[in-house]
Formats: C-alpha cells, sequence, structure tokens
C-alpha cells in the first residue's frame, strides 16, 4: 500500500472539521500518537482495529481515531501530545518509547496505553509491570531480547563471515546499552567480532551503510531502537545498495525487500492494545490493568533478497520461517 493511500485509509480524523466533530461529540475519541511513518501502520492498526470491535467498539460507529505521526521527528512528539490533550481525547495510544515518553508527560488524567520495545520499569514508564500505577499501562514486547537472536541467524545464514557488523543509536543508552550487551555475549559464543557502528539520525545512515563494506563486514544486525524501526524503508534501500545482508527487527522491513527480519509479532501486540484501549474506553483504569509482556515472536524471510545477494537459505533455516516471502 502507498503512504499517501495509507494515510488516506486512515480516515482522515485529523482533518475532520470541528462542526463535524461536534456531531460525534458523543463518541469517544483515541488518540493515536507514534513517533514511526504510516508505512509500519497497516497491520498492527488492523490488529488494533481487530482488538478494540472484541470490546464493542468500531470506528466511524462508536468511536473516532485522531493520528499524530511524527515520522521520526522526535522533536514533534511534545506537541504532538500536547495537542491530543487540548482535544480532550478519551484515551492515547503511543509507540514506540519515545512516543509513550511524550504521552506520559503531557497528562497525568488522560489513559494512556502504550507499545514498546523496552522494559517499562526501568525507563520508568511504570511503577511496577503488576499495578502500574497512574494513567498508563500497556505492553512491552521483546525486540529488546531477541537481539542476539538476530546475529544467531544472520550468523547461521553466513558461518563464513568472522565479522559482524551492528547498527546502534548511542544517544538511547537505556535501549541500546543492554542490546549491545546481548550481542556481545552472543559474538563471543559464535566466535565472531562484533562491529559497533553508531547512527544518532537518518543522515548518518550512509555512512554506516559504506562504513560496512569498508571494514568488509559479513553481514549487518540493525537495532531494534525506535530510529532503526522507524526507518526500515530508509535501511532496506541502503542495504540493496550496497549488497549487505542484514536482519532487520520488524517484518515490515522484509516485506519491503529486506532480507531477514526477527522481532516481536506486531499483530499480537496491536489487538492486545485494542483490547486494553476498550476495556478503558469502558471505564477501567489503567492503574489496575497490569503492563503485558509479548512473548510472540516471528521470523520472516524474503527469498528475492537473498537471491539479487547470491545468498541461499540453509533448509533448516527456512523450515523455522514464519513467513517465507517468494
Amino acid at each position: 500500500m502507498r503512504r499517501r493511500e495509507f494515510i488516506t485509509l486512515l480516515g482522515g480524523a485529523a482533518a475532520w472539521p470541528l462542526a463535524a466533530r461536534a456531531q460525534q461529540k458523543r463518541q469517544p475519541v483515541v488518540g493515536f500518537l507514534s513517533s514511526e511513518s504510516p508505512d509500519l501502520w497497516e497491520r498492527r492498526l488492523s490488529a488494533f482495529r481487530h482488538g478494540l470491535s472484541e470490546t464493542g467498539y468500531v470506528e466511524g460507529r462508536n468511536v473516532a481515531f485522531e493520528y499524530r505521526l511524527a515520522e521520526n521527528h522526535l522533536e514533534q512528539l511534545p506537541d504532538f501530545a500536547a495537542d491530543l490533550v487540548h482535544r480532550e481525547v478519551n484515551a492515547i495510544v503511543a509507540l514506540p518509547t519515545p512516543a509513550a515518553a511524550a504521552a506520559k508527560a503531557a497528562t497525568k488524567t488522560i489513559p494512556i496505553v502504550f507499545v514498546v520495545g523496552v522494559d517499562p520499569v526501568k525507563s520508568g514508564l511504570v511503577a511496577s509491570l503488576a499495578r502500574p500505577g497512574a494513567n498508563i499501562t500497556g505492553l512491552s514486547n521483546v525486540n529488546e531480547d531477541v537481539a542476539a537472536k538476530r546475529l544467531e541467524l544472520l550468523h547461521e545464514l553466513l558461518p563464513a563471515a568472522t565479522l559482524i557488523a551492528y547498527l546502534v543509536n548511542p544517544t538511547n543508552a537505556a535501549f541500546t546499552g543492554p542490546e549491545t550487551g546481548q550481542l556481545q555475549d552472543a559474538a563471543r559464543k559464535l566466535g565472531v567480532r562484533l562491529l559497533i557502528i553508531n547512527a544518532s539520525d537518518r543522515n548518518e545512515f550512509e555512512t554506516a551503510f559504506a562504513t560496512v563494506v569498508q571494514e568488509r563486514a559479513g553481514g549487518l544486525v540493525i537495532s531494534g531502537e525506535a530510529l532503526f524501526i522507524g526507518s526500515s524503508p530508509q535501511l532496506v534501500e541502503l542495504a540493496a545498495r550496497y549488497k549487505v545482508p542484514a536482519v532487520y527487527p520488524i517484518r515490515v522491513a522484509t516485506a519491503g525487500g529486506g532480507l531477514m527480519s526477527y522481532g516481536a509479532d506486531a499483530v499480537q501486540a496491536g489487538r492486545q492494545a485494542g483490547i486494553y484501549t476498550g476495556r478503558i474506553l469502558k471505564g477501567e483504569r489503567p492503574a489496575d490493568l497490569p503492563v503485558q509482556q509479548s512473548t510472540k515472536v516471528e521470523l520472516a524471510i524474503n527469498m528475492n533478497t537473498a537471491k539479487s545477494l547470491g545468498f541461499t537459505f540453509p533448509l533448516t533455516l527456512l523450515g523455522r520461517a514464519d513467513e517465507v516471502i517468494e
């Protein structure tokens, strides 16, 4: 689906005239706050709608949506969050971590449902998983915990590679620190060297890929940090141009031409976020809804990309894939 078409699919809620909104003033309004682009939302939004419908809410019938997508311009998140608060939405769905933090800073009363890839307690989003407290709860996926597995999968595809690059955002130590530690441990066990390459914004991606080629790294593991998840299309394009075999943290990258991805199931997280939002709209308090931890992961492989790079996936790896794109 093209980006412009998807923005249209969102329903134009953000552009509704005030008069039209007034006609639906009795309907609850859910605000969506994200640092990502619309390209990453299709499956997730569909799953969210499904979960929300399980609680009796259907967009356009008895609930309306407002969308604020920063498209990787993180500096816009506080203003977007403040705008949703000003519009007095009934709940805010925020993802990933930067959006959740912005929503929490913007309001202490409007319920917030987050979907993040970090420990929400260590990151300060909630007091505890069992009783998050205040006006916020949500889901924590396992993207951070499966980082080492991405390296193992790439090594299985490229057993002769002795140097593997790892792309990280050094400005997000809360996420990058634990993930880097996991990859370093995995690299030692596999007997490969790990080349850490830093990129703190999209303007540094080109240099990062050039470094991978210059250092003759056999492949690239891309961090599950928000910057890289939100920049999947650009990373896929660079990997193709520089002919770098890379493994990504989300399926949408593989569907868009990336070689391979391993990460949390976006559909499961989206559906659960929809269910939680519906329960909150019915009157339950976020403080009483424990943070859910997503444990389902998905491995996706793109055979066309493998052929273009001159690789053949081992049958053992293909057999474990949740999705093979041909």
